[in-house]
């Protein structure tokens, strides 16, 4: 056959490269277990989560109360607490038994115990203390008992000390109350709610997590459907490693630039999320981080041998890399092995950098690390693909090989049957 000349090559290897994006769009949308990971997922998981944690922070949390002082001091302080929007006082208990009975049926989740001596210390000038007794269980319960036990007890000691100054001014009883004056501003997240610190790394997790099973489940049902159960199929258009990987990836993106711009600007406009990101940083920071999840999943899917191997192998993979990403749990106290496997998957980067744009107002050169990091993914990854498929189909080559000398002896020897037979 004539050698084909550049030109011809190239249109050929283009015309092969939307023939594959054509077949990969198509098979997305006509498979229902695709569809469901590429389109369903990514709808409704965002609003689930989102609805979860849409109160952003507790109110009102149960408390049981064990007041043995049981003065006008003691009522006026437990009556401040009440009075907070994070605790809800439910019964007062005769004793700490009592209190340990109706915290062990949670129908209490903390437990105030004022000594008797409380009003008698604060008067013959000695400290006095005020326990508190949490449920640990659940971390939030604490944070807001403990917050508004601390916040009653420091306004009470203002007013106490005001009281035995004997000052003649309000400035000296600024002074007394608040020698040094103190802001408590809450950076980057003013309500100190849980959506608006963990919703932003949960969205970018599900992009990384939803291509992962759709592309896994597409290479799972390929390899059901290829005879030979190779990943590339017998087609005169899937002979090239470069038009195979840029049609299958220019198929993914197509879809995720969509599902993208919903999971994380329609989505958190809806549920009153954090956005003060620039739309042209924000842009030009996701778009590595999708083609690094795309050539990751590509990657990946050579291990996937059915359609079901993909939800064994990726799906409890979620949690801990919620965890390795240092959102959920502090990356500092990350140890050093953990840090560095965590940097394999796009989420780590993607997610720090997606906080810092969307949630702290950085820009890409403030954020220089996790957009070099994914761009650098992206190479290494469409590198790995590349290999990949080309693997694949070099064995699609062998066994069509295979199969036609098989094909070659048995009709052989069957010719030389019949000549035998005809003798």
């Amino acid at each position: 056959m004539k050698r084909p000349t550049l030109k011809q090559w190239l249109v050929q290897s283009i015309h092969d490269m939307l023939y594959i994006w054509k077949q990969e769009f198509r098979n997305t949308f006509r498979d229902q277990g695709v569809l469901i990971f590429f389109v369903l997922v990514p709808l409704v998981y965002p609003l689930i989560y989102s609805f979860i944690y849409t109160n952003e922070t507790l109110h009102d949390v149960p408390t049981a109360v064990v007041d043995n002082s049981r003065t006008s001091l003691s009522r006026d302080y437990l009556r401040r607490v009440d009075a907070t929007s994070e605790v809800q006082i439910i019964t007062y208990c005769a004793d700490m038994e009592e209190a340990k009975l109706v915290l062990k049926d949670r129908k209490a989740y903390g437990i105030i115990y004022i000594p008797a001596s409380f009003s008698d210390d604060i008067a013959e000038g000695r400290q006095t203390h005020v326990t508190l007794y949490c449920d640990m269980s659940g971390l939030l319960y604490y944070k807001s008992l403990l917050l508004a036990n601390t916040e009653v007890s420091l306004d009470m000691n203002a007013e106490i000390k005001i009281a035995r100054a004997g000052n003649t001014t309000e400035r000296q009883d600024e002074l007394t109350a608040y020698p040094i004056t103190y802001k408590d501003v809450a950076l980057y997240n003013p309500t100190n709610g849980f959506a608006a610190f963990l919703i932003p790394a949960v969205l970018m997790l599900i992009i990384q997590q939803t291509l992962l099973l759709g592309i896994g489940l597409s290479a799972g049902t390929a390899r059901e459907r290829n005879q030979f159960r190779d990943l590339v199929p017998i087609n005169r258009h899937y002979h090239g490693t470069l038009r195979i990987v840029l049609g299958k990836g220019l198929s993914y993106l197509m879809v995720y630039a969509l599902v993208a711009v919903y999971i994380l600007c329609v989505v958190p406009r809806i549920f009153h999320l954090n956005q003060i990101a620039l739309p042209g940083e924000l842009t030009l920071f996701i778009l590595p981080y999708l083609l690094a999840c795309i050539f990751f999943s590509m990657t990946a899917s050579i291990a996937i041998r059915n359609r079901e191997t993909c939800m064994l192998m990726f799906v409890f993979t979620s949690v801990p890399l919620l965890f390795l990403s240092g959102i959920s749990w502090p990356g500092s106290a990350i140890p050093p092995f953990w840090k560095y496997f965590s940097y394999l998957f796009p989420s780590t980067f993607g997610i720090n950098g997606f906080v810092r744009i969307n949630s702290m107002g950085a820009t890409l050169h403030e954020t220089s690390f996790e957009y070099q990091a994914l761009w650098i993914q992206t190479g290494v990854y469409f590198i790995t693909t590349c290999l990949v498929y080309r693997w694949q189909i070099m064995q699609s080559r062998k066994h069509v090989i295979e199969e036609y000398k098989r094909y070659k002896m048995l009709r052989a020897a069957t010719g030389t049957g019949r000549k035998s037979a005809k003798e």
